[in-house]
């Protein structure tokens, strides 16, 4: 039975997000201000010296270096949710121009898609083949939002449906640990990173 512990964490933010854009698998990098914050922050004491992970995105290649994380290995099953056609465009706006269809498809939960997309089931189907091939111990992965809601769900017993039962925060590492025999549990939401400088005034 292999079980442990990793932590996933999301990258920085890029000008799609600060637009409220949908980025999916297109290769956005972060915004230089992005890049200059993130190098004030490193990684908890007890997560530096464990093996690290990135999304094949520059976005998080972009967020491991800043903060210092060295020899990541990029690794395709963290990459974001495929958002096929929506790429580029925002929610609202899918909302309004889909009406009730999209309704329908974001009542489904687990199973919503976008056009030419991929489900959050089928994220959830990459993370849980990460997990079963990994034998090292704990680890971390820097990552996206959609990895890490999914990874969220499962490991609560969330359908995906509504708000979320836990407001997670996007600047913080989530803790998670699996094991063949319970699958994914939570450990810990909401990890800040530690500041250079100390704590935030």
């Amino acid at each position: 039975m292999c079980n442990f512990h990793f932590a996933l964490l999301r990258h920085g933010p890029t000008a799609w997000n600060k637009e409220k854009r949908i980025q999916g698998h297109s290769d956005i990098p972060l915004l230089p201000e992005a890049v200059d914050a993130y190098r004030k922050l490193r990684l908890p004491e007890k997560w530096r010296s464990v093996p690290w992970y990135v999304s094949p995105l520059i976005r998080t290649i972009q967020t491991a270096d800043a903060i210092g994380v060295e020899d990541v290995t990029p690794d395709e099953h963290w990459i974001e949710m495929n958002w096929g056609v929506w790429e580029g465009q925002t929610l609202p706006g899918l909302r309004h121009q889909l009406g009730s269809v999209m309704q329908e498809n974001e009542d489904r939960g687990w199973d919503f898609c976008p056009d030419g997309g991929e489900s959050p089931r089928d994220v959830l189907s990459r993370i849980h083949a990460a997990l079963k091939s990994h034998s090292r111990g704990d680890f971390g992965v820097v990552t996206h939002k959609g990895v890490i809601r999914a990874a969220y769900a499962a490991a609560k017993g969330w359908d995906m449906t509504g708000k979320s039962p836990d407001k997670l925060d996007w600047q913080a590492m989530h803790i998670f640990s699996w094991s063949h025999q319970n699958g994914l549990g939570i450990v810990t939401i909401n990890q800040p990173l530690d500041h250079l400088d100390g704590p935030p005034a």
